[in-house]
């Protein structure tokens, strides 16, 4: 379509009234997908407004995935509006019926998870029962949590995983373009939740003790909203954060008073070292997101948030449009959980089954040379010659793990990451997974360097 005829299909020269144009020629098909449009100052001409109103319609547009911009090239349609999918934490390729072992999901083991009969019990006991007054966290729930957190927040809430509850506090508090300070590599599903909410995504370089403070330093000077970052357990690289790292990072941020900090304790209890917070050291400025799905069952789809009262209620505040609050059946259920010695107790000895089978599969690996420096968590950073032929090596045995480009902004070093929480503990089997580690580690493409 030319741009003469594309401009005569446009009746209301808006940039709402152009995106909404566009939007029903792209739905109707004729604007094909991988069709050329107009350059943003030519349509403006043939409509007679200024290019930043056509610049504000092509965003609308690009943020609904219906076209993409290819620099001087221009822009072309990609097709009808689509919702986004968290490419990164999907699964790629299916292995189908010849998978014999799966080393890609870093999910709890069900053997070590502790029931859950009186948990529920407990919870259908509360007194608010079916009442449909919105409960942000139980008065049981706060109680249970309280004197765990590392700092005292203005305002708690419980939401359904920790991934929902960074997910919420960065679609209230970003808007298309903002930048975001992230740790690099990190987790892949906080990649798809930046990446869905178009943010530009900044990398912090990270050593054993977690983020850099000179690569913070560097971020900050391009003015990022937010700071995203696991304080413990780290996935996928096990690091947790010193007293001292987090008291250099809280300095940094210091002269930075617009941006607000998000910690995402992903593993909880079940992680084998305390976490220091950044909270500790800027209350008023930092949420902590931590999850109880790893530790007492991803059923219970519970975390809890703590942080700022104006960031907490920005989440409330957006979780109204959806479920309004979380069960409180689930919410009192895990503050039994919480509050039961023997329930604590078991999930201190699963912390310790975790750590032993991670250092299990780590000491072999050692042993034929592949390092890894995974301190704590639910899996391996694995080095290895190239990560394609990594993984082709492990799928022609059965074996599926998770390419490491999936986990990072900037991929410099090949790795593979490899989920350790369900690996058996019978010697001569992980013997056996080692040796094909191993060898997928040093599995090359032959390509000429």
């Amino acid at each position: 379509m030319t741009r003469t005829g594309l401009a005569a299909r446009i009746t209301d020269a808006s940039a709402r009234g152009i995106a909404a144009a566009m939007t029903d020629l792209i739905r109707s098909g004729e604007l094909a997908p991988g069709s050329t449009l107009p350059t943003v100052r030519g349509l403006a001409a043939e409509l007679g407004v200024s290019p930043g109103t056509v610049a504000e319609a092509w965003a609308a547009l690009r943020r609904h995935r219906m076209i993409t911009t290819l620099g001087r090239r221009g822009s072309v349609v990609s097709g009808p509006p689509t919702v986004p999918h968290p490419a990164r934490f999907e699964r790629v390729g299916d292995l189908g019926s010849h998978l014999t072992l799966d080393l890609a999901v870093a999910a709890p083991d069900p053997a070590l998870l502790p029931a859950l009969d009186d948990a529920l019990l407990a919870g259908a006991r509360n007194p608010q029962l079916n009442d449909y007054s919105r409960s942000a966290i139980t008065p049981a729930l706060l109680d249970a949590v309280r004197d765990t957190w590392p700092f005292e927040p203005g305002a708690w809430t419980a939401v359904g995983g920790g991934y929902e509850g960074v997910q919420l506090l960065c679609q209230s508090l970003i808007v298309p373009g903002d930048r975001v300070a992230v740790e690099d590599p990190t987790a892949a599903r906080l990649l798809d939740i930046l990446e869905a909410l178009d943010a530009q995504i900044v990398p912090v370089a990270c050593d054993t003790e977690g983020p850099l403070p000179d690569s913070l330093a560097d971020a900050l000077r391009q003015r990022p909203v937010l700071f995203l970052h696991q304080s413990r357990a780290q996935a996928p690289c096990g690091w947790t954060v010193s007293e001292e790292r987090a008291a250099a990072l809280a300095a940094l941020l210091e002269g930075s008073p617009n941006v607000v900090v998000i910690e995402d304790d992903g593993i909880g209890p079940v992680a084998m070292s305390p976490a220091a917070s950044i909270g500790a050291h800027l209350p008023h400025r930092t949420a902590l997101v931590r999850s109880y799905s790893k530790s007492y069952g991803p059923d219970l789809r519970i975390a809890v948030v703590g942080g700022p009262a104006e960031v907490v209620e920005r989440a409330r505040v957006l979780r109204t449009f959806g479920t309004g609050w979380t069960s409180r059946i689930l919410q009192d259920a895990l503050a039994h959980l919480l509050s039961d010695d023997e329930t604590g107790h078991r999930v201190q000895a699963a912390a310790h089954r975790y750590d032993l089978r991670r250092r299990a599969l780590a000491d072999r690996l050692a042993g034929h040379g592949v390092e890894t420096a995974n301190r704590d968590g639910l899996m391996l950073w694995v080095p290895v010659a190239d990560e394609t032929s990594a993984l082709v090596t492990l799928a022609a045995r059965g074996v599926t793990v998770s390419p490491g480009s999936r986990f990072c902004v900037s991929y410099a070093a090949p790795h593979v990451r490899i989920a350790t929480s369900r690996l058996t503990e019978n010697a001569q089997a992980l013997d056996e997974t080692a040796a094909l580690i191993v060898l997928a580690a040093s599995a090359s493409t032959g390509r000429p360097g």
